[in-house]
Protein backbone atom coordinates (compact mmCIF):
# COMPACT_ATOMS: atom_id res chain seq x y z
CA UNK A 1 0.00 0.00 0.00
CA UNK A 2 1.59 3.13 -1.02
CA UNK A 3 -0.50 5.71 -0.37
CA UNK A 4 -1.25 7.95 2.84
CA UNK A 5 -3.11 5.85 5.40
CA UNK A 6 -6.55 8.27 5.55
CA UNK A 7 -6.48 9.61 2.49
CA UNK A 8 -6.96 7.17 -0.34
CA UNK A 9 -10.04 6.65 -2.63
CA UNK A 10 -10.86 3.44 -1.77
CA UNK A 11 -14.42 2.52 -0.15
CA UNK A 12 -12.60 1.17 3.20
CA UNK A 13 -10.32 4.80 3.11
CA UNK A 14 -13.29 6.72 2.67
CA UNK A 15 -14.67 4.96 5.54
CA UNK A 16 -11.96 5.48 8.23
CA UNK A 17 -11.77 9.32 7.06
CA UNK A 18 -15.63 9.68 7.85
CA UNK A 19 -14.37 9.33 11.59
CA UNK A 20 -11.94 11.86 11.41
CA UNK A 21 -13.81 13.58 13.55
CA UNK A 22 -13.72 10.58 16.41
CA UNK A 23 -9.74 10.67 15.82
CA UNK A 24 -9.04 14.31 16.23
CA UNK A 25 -10.75 14.07 19.42
CA UNK A 26 -8.65 11.01 19.95
CA UNK A 27 -5.96 13.28 19.42
CA UNK A 28 -6.77 15.79 21.73
CA UNK A 29 -7.27 13.40 24.65
CA UNK A 30 -4.01 11.72 24.21
CA UNK A 31 -2.60 15.85 23.86
CA UNK A 32 -4.28 16.40 27.58
CA UNK A 33 -2.75 12.72 28.64
CA UNK A 34 0.66 13.33 27.41
CA UNK A 35 0.79 16.85 28.90
CA UNK A 36 0.03 16.01 32.29
CA UNK A 37 2.50 12.89 32.31
CA UNK A 38 4.87 15.71 33.01
CA UNK A 39 3.10 16.60 36.36
CA UNK A 40 5.18 13.79 38.38
CA UNK A 41 8.53 15.37 37.49
CA UNK A 42 6.79 18.63 38.32
CA UNK A 43 5.77 17.29 41.55
CA UNK A 44 9.35 15.74 42.26
CA UNK A 45 11.00 18.68 41.80
CA UNK A 46 8.88 20.47 44.16
CA UNK A 47 9.10 17.94 46.89
CA UNK A 48 12.73 18.11 46.89
CA UNK A 49 13.99 21.36 46.04
CA UNK A 50 11.09 23.58 47.85
CA UNK A 51 9.23 21.26 50.36
CA UNK A 52 12.65 19.83 51.94
CA UNK A 53 14.28 22.77 52.18
CA UNK A 54 11.49 24.58 53.30
CA UNK A 55 10.07 22.14 55.81
CA UNK A 56 6.83 23.38 55.25
CA UNK A 57 4.05 20.78 55.11
CA UNK A 58 1.35 22.93 54.08
CA UNK A 59 3.52 23.48 50.65
CA UNK A 60 3.38 19.38 50.71
CA UNK A 61 0.10 19.06 51.12
CA UNK A 62 -1.65 21.46 48.49
CA UNK A 63 1.13 20.70 45.89
CA UNK A 64 -0.31 16.73 46.53
CA UNK A 65 -3.77 17.71 46.07
CA UNK A 66 -2.95 19.73 42.86
CA UNK A 67 -0.99 17.03 41.86
CA UNK A 68 -3.91 14.52 42.63
CA UNK A 69 -6.57 16.55 40.77
CA UNK A 70 -3.92 16.20 37.56
CA UNK A 71 -4.10 12.61 37.87
CA UNK A 72 -7.78 12.86 37.80
CA UNK A 73 -7.73 14.62 34.51
CA UNK A 74 -5.60 12.36 33.13
CA UNK A 75 -6.70 8.99 33.76
CA UNK A 76 -10.28 10.85 32.40
CA UNK A 77 -8.42 11.49 29.11
CA UNK A 78 -6.88 7.93 29.28
CA UNK A 79 -10.50 6.47 29.97
CA UNK A 80 -12.60 9.41 27.28
CA UNK A 81 -10.26 8.39 23.86
CA UNK A 82 -10.04 4.39 25.25
CA UNK A 83 -14.12 4.56 25.64
CA UNK A 84 -14.71 6.72 22.25
CA UNK A 85 -11.84 4.31 19.98
CA UNK A 86 -13.94 1.26 21.29
CA UNK A 87 -17.33 3.25 20.21
CA UNK A 88 -15.46 4.30 16.67
CA UNK A 89 -14.25 0.83 16.42
CA UNK A 90 -18.22 -0.41 16.80
CA UNK A 91 -19.51 1.67 13.88
CA UNK A 92 -16.78 1.10 12.01
CA UNK A 93 -17.78 -1.92 12.16
CA UNK A 94 -21.26 -1.66 11.91
CA UNK A 95 -20.74 0.68 8.51
CA UNK A 96 -18.28 -2.46 7.06
CA UNK A 97 -19.48 -5.31 8.22
CA UNK A 98 -22.23 -5.45 5.13
CA UNK A 99 -19.86 -4.47 2.24
CA UNK A 100 -16.93 -6.71 3.48
CA UNK A 101 -19.78 -9.91 4.08
CA UNK A 102 -21.26 -9.35 0.48
CA UNK A 103 -17.36 -8.77 -1.19
CA UNK A 104 -16.48 -11.84 0.53
CA UNK A 105 -19.23 -14.11 -0.42
CA UNK A 106 -18.78 -12.53 -4.17
CA UNK A 107 -15.00 -13.12 -4.41
CA UNK A 108 -15.46 -16.76 -3.01
CA UNK A 109 -18.25 -16.94 -5.62
CA UNK A 110 -15.99 -15.88 -8.56
CA UNK A 111 -12.68 -17.94 -7.58
CA UNK A 112 -10.43 -14.97 -6.86
CA UNK A 113 -8.63 -16.99 -3.90
CA UNK A 114 -9.57 -14.91 -1.45
CA UNK A 115 -11.60 -16.72 1.27
CA UNK A 116 -14.47 -15.16 2.92
CA UNK A 117 -13.35 -15.89 6.20
CA UNK A 118 -10.21 -14.10 6.00
CA UNK A 119 -11.93 -11.10 4.89
CA UNK A 120 -13.77 -11.21 8.35
CA UNK A 121 -10.53 -11.46 9.88
CA UNK A 122 -8.83 -8.26 8.27
CA UNK A 123 -11.93 -6.22 9.01
CA UNK A 124 -11.10 -7.62 12.53
CA UNK A 125 -7.63 -7.06 12.66
CA UNK A 126 -8.00 -3.53 11.29
CA UNK A 127 -10.73 -2.62 13.87
CA UNK A 128 -8.40 -4.34 16.89
CA UNK A 129 -5.70 -1.99 16.18
CA UNK A 130 -7.64 1.05 15.91
CA UNK A 131 -9.18 0.46 19.33
CA UNK A 132 -5.96 -1.11 21.38
CA UNK A 133 -2.74 0.04 22.53
CA UNK A 134 -1.30 0.13 19.16
CA UNK A 135 -2.98 3.32 17.71
CA UNK A 136 -2.34 4.55 21.26
CA UNK A 137 1.79 4.37 20.29
CA UNK A 138 1.37 6.19 17.18
CA UNK A 139 -0.68 9.19 19.05
CA UNK A 140 1.47 8.98 22.04
CA UNK A 141 5.00 8.95 19.99
CA UNK A 142 4.50 12.62 19.14
CA UNK A 143 5.58 13.91 22.44
CA UNK A 144 8.73 11.92 22.78
CA UNK A 145 10.68 15.37 21.64
CA UNK A 146 8.29 17.45 23.90
CA UNK A 147 9.54 15.27 26.31
CA UNK A 148 13.38 15.21 25.45
CA UNK A 149 12.83 19.47 25.35
CA UNK A 150 12.03 19.52 29.21
CA UNK A 151 14.86 17.16 29.53
CA UNK A 152 17.16 19.84 27.66
CA UNK A 153 15.67 22.15 29.67
CA UNK A 154 16.58 20.46 33.13
CA UNK A 155 20.49 20.33 31.51
CA UNK A 156 21.76 19.66 27.95
CA UNK A 157 23.80 17.29 29.11
CA UNK A 158 20.58 15.24 29.88
CA UNK A 159 18.34 16.00 26.37
CA UNK A 160 21.72 15.01 24.59
CA UNK A 161 21.73 11.75 26.56
CA UNK A 162 18.14 11.14 26.25
CA UNK A 163 18.15 12.00 22.49
CA UNK A 164 21.29 9.10 22.13
CA UNK A 165 19.18 6.49 23.68
CA UNK A 166 16.46 7.25 21.95
CA UNK A 167 17.80 7.07 18.28
CA UNK A 168 19.91 3.71 19.69
CA UNK A 169 16.28 2.23 20.49
CA UNK A 170 14.64 3.33 17.00
CA UNK A 171 17.72 1.69 15.86
CA UNK A 172 16.96 -1.33 17.85
CA UNK A 173 13.21 -1.73 16.62
CA UNK A 174 14.14 -0.96 13.31
CA UNK A 175 16.82 -3.89 13.03
CA UNK A 176 14.34 -6.48 14.82
CA UNK A 177 12.33 -5.87 12.57
CA UNK A 178 14.19 -6.08 9.61
CA UNK A 179 15.82 -9.10 11.48
CA UNK A 180 12.55 -11.29 12.48
CA UNK A 181 9.49 -9.99 10.44
CA UNK A 182 10.44 -12.79 7.65
CA UNK A 183 11.06 -15.86 9.58
CA UNK A 184 7.92 -14.69 11.46
CA UNK A 185 5.68 -14.68 8.08
CA UNK A 186 7.25 -17.84 7.58
CA UNK A 187 6.29 -19.64 10.67
CA UNK A 188 2.63 -18.13 10.54
CA UNK A 189 2.12 -19.56 6.88
CA UNK A 190 3.86 -22.76 8.66
CA UNK A 191 1.51 -22.89 11.11
CA UNK A 192 -1.33 -21.95 9.07
CA UNK A 193 -0.42 -25.13 6.56
CA UNK A 194 -0.10 -27.61 9.08
CA UNK A 195 -3.57 -26.80 10.62
CA UNK A 196 -5.44 -26.84 6.95
CA UNK A 197 -4.10 -30.45 6.18
CA UNK A 198 -4.73 -31.76 9.67
CA UNK A 199 -8.26 -29.95 9.45
CA UNK A 200 -8.99 -31.69 6.10
CA UNK A 201 -8.01 -35.08 7.52
CA UNK A 202 -10.09 -34.65 10.50
CA UNK A 203 -13.26 -33.85 8.55
CA UNK A 204 -12.99 -37.34 6.53
CA UNK A 205 -11.93 -39.69 10.01
CA UNK A 206 -14.32 -42.17 9.02
CA UNK A 207 -12.85 -43.10 5.76
CA UNK A 208 -9.01 -42.53 7.21
CA UNK A 209 -9.79 -44.92 9.80
CA UNK A 210 -11.78 -47.84 8.22
CA UNK A 211 -8.93 -47.96 5.37
CA UNK A 212 -5.77 -47.67 7.55
CA UNK A 213 -4.85 -44.36 6.71
CA UNK A 214 -3.86 -42.36 9.08
CA UNK A 215 -0.02 -43.34 9.91
CA UNK A 216 0.63 -42.55 6.01
CA UNK A 217 -1.34 -39.36 6.72
CA UNK A 218 0.27 -38.48 10.19
CA UNK A 219 4.05 -38.88 8.63
CA UNK A 220 2.82 -36.45 6.00
CA UNK A 221 1.37 -33.87 8.60
CA UNK A 222 4.57 -34.26 10.80
CA UNK A 223 6.69 -33.32 8.18
CA UNK A 224 4.95 -29.98 8.14
CA UNK A 225 4.66 -30.20 11.69
CA UNK A 226 8.24 -29.96 12.29
CA UNK A 227 8.83 -26.91 9.56
CA UNK A 228 6.61 -25.09 11.37
CA UNK A 229 8.85 -25.91 14.92
CA UNK A 230 12.04 -25.36 13.42
CA UNK A 231 10.96 -22.03 11.71
CA UNK A 232 9.17 -21.22 15.00
CA UNK A 233 12.37 -21.48 16.79
CA UNK A 234 14.53 -19.84 14.54
CA UNK A 235 11.75 -16.67 14.40
CA UNK A 236 12.17 -17.11 18.66
CA UNK A 237 15.93 -16.89 18.90
CA UNK A 238 15.73 -14.19 16.93
CA UNK A 239 13.61 -12.34 18.90
CA UNK A 240 15.03 -13.19 22.23
CA UNK A 241 18.60 -11.99 20.45
CA UNK A 242 16.74 -8.56 19.94
CA UNK A 243 14.79 -8.83 23.12
CA UNK A 244 18.25 -9.66 25.04
CA UNK A 245 19.84 -6.27 23.46
CA UNK A 246 16.65 -4.32 24.25
CA UNK A 247 16.55 -4.56 28.24
CA UNK A 248 20.37 -4.23 27.82
CA UNK A 249 19.79 -0.51 26.16
CA UNK A 250 17.15 0.62 28.51
CA UNK A 251 18.49 -1.12 31.85
CA UNK A 252 21.69 1.07 30.80
CA UNK A 253 19.95 4.42 29.96
CA UNK A 254 17.97 4.25 33.50
CA UNK A 255 21.57 3.76 34.89
CA UNK A 256 23.47 6.17 33.08
CA UNK A 257 20.97 8.97 33.03
CA UNK A 258 20.79 8.58 37.07
CA UNK A 259 24.87 8.81 37.19
CA UNK A 260 25.27 11.27 34.82
CA UNK A 261 22.46 13.40 37.28
CA UNK A 262 24.84 12.40 39.90
CA UNK A 263 27.11 13.97 38.14
CA UNK A 264 25.92 17.39 37.87
CA UNK A 265 24.71 17.38 40.93
CA UNK A 266 28.14 16.91 42.43
CA UNK A 267 29.41 19.59 40.03
CA UNK A 268 26.57 22.09 41.41
CA UNK A 269 24.92 22.18 37.54
CA UNK A 270 21.42 20.54 38.46
CA UNK A 271 19.75 20.04 41.82
CA UNK A 272 18.92 16.35 43.57
CA UNK A 273 15.37 17.08 42.74
CA UNK A 274 15.70 17.60 39.43
CA UNK A 275 17.95 14.72 38.85
CA UNK A 276 15.64 12.08 40.35
CA UNK A 277 12.60 13.86 37.77
CA UNK A 278 14.85 13.49 34.85
CA UNK A 279 15.26 10.28 35.70
CA UNK A 280 11.75 9.50 35.62
CA UNK A 281 11.56 11.76 32.81
CA UNK A 282 13.37 10.13 30.64
CA UNK A 283 11.61 6.95 30.85
CA UNK A 284 8.96 8.20 30.44
CA UNK A 285 10.42 10.26 26.95
CA UNK A 286 11.76 6.59 25.68
CA UNK A 287 8.16 4.78 26.83
CA UNK A 288 6.28 5.77 23.34
CA UNK A 289 9.29 4.51 21.38
CA UNK A 290 9.30 1.10 23.00
CA UNK A 291 6.06 1.09 22.87
CA UNK A 292 6.21 1.53 18.79
CA UNK A 293 8.68 -1.04 18.67
CA UNK A 294 6.25 -3.62 20.53
CA UNK A 295 3.53 -2.83 18.05
CA UNK A 296 5.13 -2.07 15.06
CA UNK A 297 4.88 -5.52 14.03
CA UNK A 298 0.86 -5.21 14.24
CA UNK A 299 1.04 -2.26 12.38
CA UNK A 300 2.63 -4.17 9.86
CA UNK A 301 0.00 -6.88 9.58
CA UNK A 302 -2.52 -4.41 10.16
CA UNK A 303 -1.41 -2.58 7.11
CA UNK A 304 -1.02 -5.84 5.02
CA UNK A 305 -4.66 -6.73 6.07
CA UNK A 306 -6.17 -3.14 5.45
CA UNK A 307 -4.61 -3.83 1.48
CA UNK A 308 -5.94 -7.24 1.19
CA UNK A 309 -9.83 -5.85 2.79
CA UNK A 310 -9.19 -2.95 0.08
CA UNK A 311 -8.31 -4.57 -2.92
CA UNK A 312 -11.39 -7.08 -2.02
CA UNK A 313 -13.38 -4.09 -1.44
CA UNK A 314 -12.64 -2.41 -4.83
CA UNK A 315 -12.63 -5.88 -7.07
CA UNK A 316 -16.35 -6.48 -5.70
CA UNK A 317 -18.32 -3.47 -5.25
CA UNK A 318 -21.93 -3.21 -4.24
CA UNK A 319 -23.94 -4.76 -6.87
CA UNK A 320 -25.58 -2.16 -8.77
CA UNK A 321 -27.79 -4.39 -10.63
CA UNK A 322 -31.87 -2.66 -10.00
CA UNK A 323 -33.72 -4.64 -12.34
CA UNK A 324 -36.99 -6.30 -9.94
CA UNK A 325 -39.83 -8.07 -10.56
CA UNK A 326 -42.49 -9.57 -8.38
CA UNK A 327 -43.50 -12.42 -10.50
CA UNK A 328 -40.60 -14.40 -12.84
CA UNK A 329 -42.20 -16.16 -15.50
CA UNK A 330 -39.04 -18.71 -15.86
CA UNK A 331 -37.78 -18.05 -19.48
CA UNK A 332 -34.02 -18.56 -20.17
CA UNK A 333 -32.23 -17.72 -23.46
CA UNK A 334 -27.90 -18.05 -23.67
CA UNK A 335 -26.64 -16.66 -26.49
CA UNK A 336 -22.65 -17.41 -27.43
CA UNK A 337 -22.11 -18.61 -23.84
CA UNK A 338 -18.82 -19.77 -23.40
CA UNK A 339 -17.21 -20.74 -19.75
CA UNK A 340 -14.07 -21.18 -18.44
CA UNK A 341 -12.20 -22.05 -15.36
CA UNK A 342 -8.89 -20.45 -13.90
CA UNK A 343 -6.11 -22.56 -15.13
CA UNK A 344 -7.64 -24.46 -17.59
CA UNK A 345 -6.79 -23.56 -21.04
CA UNK A 346 -9.68 -24.76 -22.97
CA UNK A 347 -13.40 -23.68 -21.90
CA UNK A 348 -15.43 -25.71 -19.97
CA UNK A 349 -18.76 -24.76 -22.40
CA UNK A 350 -18.16 -23.74 -25.96
CA UNK A 351 -20.91 -21.36 -27.67
CA UNK A 352 -23.56 -22.83 -26.06
CA UNK A 353 -26.94 -21.36 -27.64
CA UNK A 354 -30.21 -22.12 -26.39
CA UNK A 355 -33.97 -20.90 -26.00
CA UNK A 356 -36.29 -22.41 -23.44
CA UNK A 357 -39.44 -21.13 -22.86
CA UNK A 358 -41.26 -20.80 -19.74
CA UNK A 359 -42.66 -23.85 -18.16
CA UNK A 360 -40.41 -26.24 -19.93
CA UNK A 361 -38.29 -29.39 -17.96
CA UNK A 362 -35.90 -29.91 -19.59
CA UNK A 363 -33.16 -32.58 -18.96
CA UNK A 364 -30.04 -32.44 -19.42
CA UNK A 365 -27.22 -35.67 -20.24
CA UNK A 366 -24.25 -36.15 -21.02
CA UNK A 367 -20.81 -38.24 -20.29
CA UNK A 368 -19.00 -37.40 -16.77
CA UNK A 369 -16.68 -34.38 -17.79
CA UNK A 370 -18.96 -32.90 -20.42
CA UNK A 371 -19.76 -29.19 -18.40
CA UNK A 372 -23.50 -30.37 -17.20
CA UNK A 373 -22.83 -28.97 -13.88
CA UNK A 374 -21.31 -25.83 -15.29
CA UNK A 375 -23.69 -25.59 -17.50
CA UNK A 376 -25.99 -25.65 -14.32
CA UNK A 377 -24.17 -22.90 -12.19
CA UNK A 378 -24.47 -20.59 -15.62
CA UNK A 379 -28.28 -20.98 -15.83
CA UNK A 380 -28.51 -19.42 -12.12
CA UNK A 381 -25.75 -17.08 -12.54
CA UNK A 382 -23.00 -18.43 -10.11
CA UNK A 383 -20.60 -19.44 -12.72
CA UNK A 384 -17.47 -16.39 -12.50
CA UNK A 385 -15.96 -16.86 -15.98
CA UNK A 386 -18.78 -16.61 -18.29
CA UNK A 387 -19.10 -14.65 -21.70
CA UNK A 388 -22.03 -14.22 -23.53
CA UNK A 389 -25.65 -13.81 -22.98
CA UNK A 390 -27.44 -15.56 -20.25
CA UNK A 391 -30.73 -13.73 -20.22
CA UNK A 392 -33.70 -14.71 -17.47
CA UNK A 393 -36.85 -13.54 -18.69
CA UNK A 394 -35.18 -11.25 -21.60
CA UNK A 395 -32.74 -9.18 -18.57
CA UNK A 396 -29.24 -10.24 -18.46
CA UNK A 397 -29.18 -12.40 -15.26
CA UNK A 398 -26.57 -10.51 -13.54
CA UNK A 399 -28.47 -7.04 -13.65
CA UNK A 400 -31.15 -8.91 -11.58
CA UNK A 401 -31.65 -7.75 -7.96
CA UNK A 402 -29.94 -10.90 -6.52
CA UNK A 403 -31.99 -10.57 -3.22
CA UNK A 404 -35.26 -10.38 -5.19
CA UNK A 405 -34.50 -13.09 -7.73
CA UNK A 406 -33.13 -15.62 -5.07
CA UNK A 407 -36.49 -16.76 -3.88
CA UNK A 408 -37.81 -16.96 -7.23
CA UNK A 409 -35.25 -19.95 -8.41
CA UNK A 410 -34.35 -23.09 -6.64
CA UNK A 411 -31.26 -25.13 -6.92
CA UNK A 412 -29.77 -28.34 -5.76
CA UNK A 413 -26.35 -28.81 -6.79
CA UNK A 414 -24.42 -32.04 -6.52
CA UNK A 415 -22.43 -31.63 -3.48
CA UNK A 416 -25.12 -31.15 -0.94
CA UNK A 417 -24.40 -28.66 2.22
CA UNK A 418 -26.95 -28.32 4.89
CA UNK A 419 -25.99 -25.30 7.24
CA UNK A 420 -26.66 -24.92 11.55
CA UNK A 421 -30.04 -24.60 12.35
CA UNK A 422 -33.29 -26.62 12.53
CA UNK A 423 -34.08 -28.75 10.12
CA UNK A 424 -36.98 -26.36 9.09
CA UNK A 425 -34.64 -23.37 8.95
CA UNK A 426 -33.05 -25.22 6.00
CA UNK A 427 -35.82 -25.90 4.68
CA UNK A 428 -37.04 -22.48 4.50
CA UNK A 429 -33.76 -20.67 3.74
CA UNK A 430 -33.38 -19.41 6.66
CA UNK A 431 -35.82 -16.59 5.69
CA UNK A 432 -39.24 -16.37 7.99
CA UNK A 433 -40.62 -19.75 8.04
CA UNK A 434 -43.90 -20.00 6.82
CA UNK A 435 -44.98 -23.30 8.01
CA UNK A 436 -47.72 -24.28 5.71
CA UNK A 437 -44.72 -23.77 3.00
CA UNK A 438 -42.22 -25.58 5.00
CA UNK A 439 -44.34 -28.59 5.05
CA UNK A 440 -44.99 -28.66 1.58
CA UNK A 441 -41.88 -28.50 0.36
CA UNK A 442 -41.04 -31.71 2.52
CA UNK A 443 -44.32 -33.35 1.40
CA UNK A 444 -43.05 -32.49 -2.35
CA UNK A 445 -39.42 -34.10 -1.37
CA UNK A 446 -40.92 -37.04 0.26
CA UNK A 447 -39.94 -36.20 3.51
CA UNK A 448 -42.69 -34.89 6.25
CA UNK A 449 -43.57 -38.69 7.57
CA UNK A 450 -39.45 -38.87 7.51
CA UNK A 451 -39.34 -35.44 10.02
CA UNK A 452 -41.75 -36.16 11.85
CA UNK A 453 -40.87 -39.56 13.30
CA UNK A 454 -37.56 -37.27 14.92
CA UNK A 455 -38.36 -36.29 18.65
CA UNK A 456 -38.28 -32.44 17.78
CA UNK A 457 -39.70 -32.93 14.57
CA UNK A 458 -39.26 -30.16 12.08
CA UNK A 459 -37.51 -28.02 14.96
CA UNK A 460 -34.41 -30.75 15.11
CA UNK A 461 -31.17 -29.01 14.85
CA UNK A 462 -29.38 -30.27 12.23
CA UNK A 463 -26.32 -31.26 14.15
CA UNK A 464 -28.33 -33.26 16.26
CA UNK A 465 -29.74 -34.85 12.93
CA UNK A 466 -26.59 -34.60 10.67
CA UNK A 467 -25.68 -38.03 12.42
CA UNK A 468 -29.33 -39.65 11.40
CA UNK A 469 -29.24 -38.61 8.12
CA UNK A 470 -28.40 -40.94 5.31
CA UNK A 471 -27.37 -39.33 2.02
CA UNK A 472 -30.45 -39.66 0.46
CA UNK A 473 -31.79 -37.79 3.06
CA UNK A 474 -30.02 -35.39 2.94
CA UNK A 475 -30.49 -34.77 -0.95
CA UNK A 476 -34.49 -34.69 -0.05
CA UNK A 477 -33.90 -31.98 2.47
CA UNK A 478 -31.83 -29.85 -0.29
CA UNK A 479 -34.59 -30.86 -2.68
CA UNK A 480 -37.23 -29.68 -0.24
CA UNK A 481 -35.36 -25.98 0.37
CA UNK A 482 -34.93 -25.79 -3.50
CA UNK A 483 -38.89 -25.90 -4.04
CA UNK A 484 -39.28 -23.99 -1.28
CA UNK A 485 -41.33 -20.88 -1.86
CA UNK A 486 -42.73 -21.98 -5.00
CA UNK A 487 -39.97 -20.61 -7.37
CA UNK A 488 -40.30 -20.19 -11.30
CA UNK A 489 -37.33 -21.48 -12.15
CA UNK A 490 -35.60 -24.63 -11.04
CA UNK A 491 -31.72 -26.53 -12.01
CA UNK A 492 -31.35 -30.05 -9.83
CA UNK A 493 -28.06 -31.38 -10.29
CA UNK A 494 -27.57 -35.38 -10.10
CA UNK A 495 -30.93 -34.84 -7.58
CA UNK A 496 -31.09 -38.65 -7.62
CA UNK A 497 -27.10 -39.54 -7.34
CA UNK A 498 -28.08 -40.79 -3.85
CA UNK A 499 -31.79 -41.79 -3.89
CA UNK A 500 -33.83 -45.15 -3.52
CA UNK A 501 -36.21 -46.55 -5.82
CA UNK A 502 -38.82 -44.69 -3.28
CA UNK A 503 -36.48 -41.49 -2.96
CA UNK A 504 -36.13 -41.02 -7.02
CA UNK A 505 -40.05 -42.15 -7.14
CA UNK A 506 -40.72 -39.37 -5.33
CA UNK A 507 -38.35 -37.13 -7.10
CA UNK A 508 -40.29 -37.52 -10.24
CA UNK A 509 -43.18 -37.52 -8.66
CA UNK A 510 -41.98 -33.40 -7.24
CA UNK A 511 -40.94 -32.88 -10.55
CA UNK A 512 -43.91 -33.89 -12.34
CA UNK A 513 -46.22 -31.88 -9.88
CA UNK A 514 -43.55 -28.97 -10.70
CA UNK A 515 -44.50 -29.51 -14.61
CA UNK A 516 -48.17 -29.24 -13.84
CA UNK A 517 -47.68 -26.09 -12.33
CA UNK A 518 -45.53 -24.66 -15.12
CA UNK A 519 -42.61 -24.23 -13.27
CA UNK A 520 -39.45 -23.90 -15.83
CA UNK A 521 -37.03 -26.86 -14.90
CA UNK A 522 -33.41 -28.31 -15.68
CA UNK A 523 -32.92 -31.68 -14.47
CA UNK A 524 -29.13 -33.05 -14.17
CA UNK A 525 -29.22 -36.79 -14.64
CA UNK A 526 -27.66 -40.01 -15.82
CA UNK A 527 -30.84 -41.69 -14.98
CA UNK A 528 -32.87 -43.04 -17.79
CA UNK A 529 -36.44 -42.70 -15.62
CA UNK A 530 -36.27 -38.63 -15.46
CA UNK A 531 -36.19 -38.38 -19.24
CA UNK A 532 -40.05 -39.36 -19.72
CA UNK A 533 -41.17 -36.25 -17.75
CA UNK A 534 -38.69 -34.03 -19.98
CA UNK A 535 -40.40 -31.52 -22.55
CA UNK A 536 -36.86 -31.24 -24.45
CA UNK A 537 -33.49 -32.69 -23.85
CA UNK A 538 -29.79 -31.20 -24.43
CA UNK A 539 -26.99 -34.05 -24.73
CA UNK A 540 -23.81 -32.07 -23.73
CA UNK A 541 -20.25 -33.62 -24.84
CA UNK A 542 -16.85 -31.63 -24.09
CA UNK A 543 -18.72 -28.82 -23.39
CA UNK A 544 -20.69 -28.65 -26.70
CA UNK A 545 -24.22 -29.25 -27.75
CA UNK A 546 -24.41 -32.72 -29.87
CA UNK A 547 -28.37 -32.25 -29.60
CA UNK A 548 -31.21 -30.55 -28.58
CA UNK A 549 -34.59 -30.05 -29.03
CA UNK A 550 -38.08 -31.96 -28.16
CA UNK A 551 -37.51 -35.68 -26.17
CA UNK A 552 -38.49 -37.52 -29.27
CA UNK A 553 -36.31 -36.23 -31.82
CA UNK A 554 -33.49 -36.05 -29.65
CA UNK A 555 -33.68 -39.67 -28.95
CA UNK A 556 -33.98 -40.49 -32.19
CA UNK A 557 -31.18 -38.49 -33.68
CA UNK A 558 -28.72 -39.65 -30.58
CA UNK A 559 -29.69 -43.40 -31.71
CA UNK A 560 -29.06 -42.79 -35.69
CA UNK A 561 -25.49 -40.83 -35.02
CA UNK A 562 -24.99 -44.38 -33.24
CA UNK A 563 -25.72 -46.42 -36.05
CA UNK A 564 -29.03 -47.27 -35.50
CA UNK A 565 -31.73 -48.91 -32.73
CA UNK A 566 -29.69 -49.26 -29.92
CA UNK A 567 -30.71 -52.36 -27.05
CA UNK A 568 -33.75 -52.38 -25.29
CA UNK A 569 -33.58 -49.63 -22.75
CA UNK A 570 -36.12 -48.42 -20.01
CA UNK A 571 -39.17 -46.21 -21.56
CA UNK A 572 -37.73 -42.48 -22.11
CA UNK A 573 -33.78 -43.60 -21.55
CA UNK A 574 -31.37 -41.75 -23.48
CA UNK A 575 -29.24 -44.31 -25.70
CA UNK A 576 -25.63 -45.20 -23.85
Amino acid sequence: MNKLFFFGRSDLTRSLWAFRREFLLVGFYSMVANVLMLAPTLYMLQVYDRVLASQNEVTLVAISLLTLLLFGVMALAEWMRSRLLVHTGVRLDERLSTQVFNASFEANLNQSGHAAARSFGDLIQIRQFLTGNGIFAFFDAPWAPIYLAVLYFLHPWLGAIGLLFALVQAFLAWVGHRVVAEPSEATTKAASDAAVFLQGKLRNAEVLESMGMIQNLQVRWQSRHQQHLSLGGMAQRLTHHITAWSKFVRYSQQSLALGAGALLVIDGQLSPGAMIAANVLMTRALAPIDQLAVTWRQFMSMRTAFGRLEQVLKDFPPRSATHRQDKLAGELTLRGVTAGASGRPEPILRGIDLEVPAGTVMVIAGPSGSGKSTLARVLVGIWPQVSGDVLLDGVAIDQWDRAALGPQIGYLPQDIELFEGTIAENIARFGDIDSEQVIAAAQRAGLHEMILRFPRGYDTPMGEAGNLLSGGQRQRIALARAVYGDPALLVLDEPNANLDDVGEAALYQTVAQLKAAGKTVFLITHRPGAVALADRVLFLKDGLVQAEGPREAVVAALQAARGGPQPVAPAGALPA
